[in-house]
């Protein structure tokens, strides 16, 4: 599934590509796509000639604010990848892959589609006026951002308190920190020095503020890479990110740790596969 640093570089990239161009039309290959509204008709009649002001991200949801001729405020579009979903802005007549789900049609023959294999990604239509989380409801259930000065190692420390389930699983929990998925959250644990069967509660202050420097590190660091590719990530313009190259755990189970040469082991934690070094990481 595409996590922060991939949904930040999709984002990026809509707002270098897609601003301010009238949607001349729309084409919906998959109605089930549609979260909000579910009519193929009222989406379509209400996107089209609306122009995208700008690009935001909240976790992993992209939110485009729409606005009129007229600049009026317009509503939003909300679109989530979940697991295999994909945005790419193509030329209109560039053949359709297999899975293309949705089809927004902008000038000078070009267009942003939407192919999404497995299904799961969604897109919401926004009326003018009304918060995009009353339509969005996931947007409710978000904690704070990894860069957002309230995501504070006095905040996380509060939220992981008395806690007994594995750090590794709360990483997940967007509750705690919204963007955060599988492959951030092996690579953080790792550069703190944190194995991620760890019980929150025995973490120390001091693992706590490694874990949460860290937490901001990985994620720079993958969202100067362009995000990471190990399946169907690719960014606007169908270039795979280049993070997967320098991952130090996530991915490489039985490799040897760049950093002290032990084979990366891989463990099941709640479903989920965790890498980690069993040398670096206590």
């Amino acid at each position: 599934m595409p996590e922060l640093p991939e949904v930040e570089t999709v984002r990026r990239g809509l707002n270098n590509l897609t601003l301010d161009q009238p949607i001349a039309g729309t084409a919906v290959l998959l109605p089930r796509t549609l979260a909000y509204p579910t009519s193929v008709t009222e989406f379509q009649e209400n996107l089209t000639g609306k122009a995208i002001a700008s690009w935001n991200r909240r976790g992993k949801y992209l939110l485009a604010q729409l606005k009129t001729d007229s600049l009026e405020s317009a509503g939003w579009l909300g679109v989530h990848l979940r697991m295999t979903g994909q945005l790419l802005w193509l030329k209109t007549d560039t053949d359709l892959q297999k899975h293309t789900r949705i089809r927004l049609f902008f000038p000078h023959n070009y267009e942003l589609r939407f192919v999404d294999t497995r299904t799961f990604g969604k897109f919401w239509l926004v009326p003018p006026y009304v918060p995009p989380e009353n339509i969005v409801t996931g947007l409710q259930k978000l904690g704070p951002e990894p860069f957002d000065p309230n995501f504070s190692v006095d905040y996380l420390a509060a939220k992981l308190a008395n806690r007994r389930r594995y750090i590794k699983t709360l990483l997940l929990d967007q509750a705690i920190v919204a963007g955060i998925g599988n492959i951030y959250a092996d690579e953080a644990l790792f550069k703190s020095g944190i194995k991620p069967d760890t019980v929150a509660v025995d973490l120390t202050p001091d693992k706590l503020d490694r874990l949460h420097q860290a937490i901001t590190t990985v994620l720079k660091t993958s969202i100067d890479r362009g995000g990471t590719t190990f399946s169907d990530f690719l960014n606007l313009l169908g270039v795979s990110g280049n993070y997967g190259d320098a991952a130090l755990v996530y991915g490489r189970s039985g490799k040897p740790c760049r950093v002290c040469g032990t084979a990366i082991a891989k463990i099941k934690l709640a479903g989920r596969s965790s890498h980690f070094c069993p040398y670096c990481q206590t």
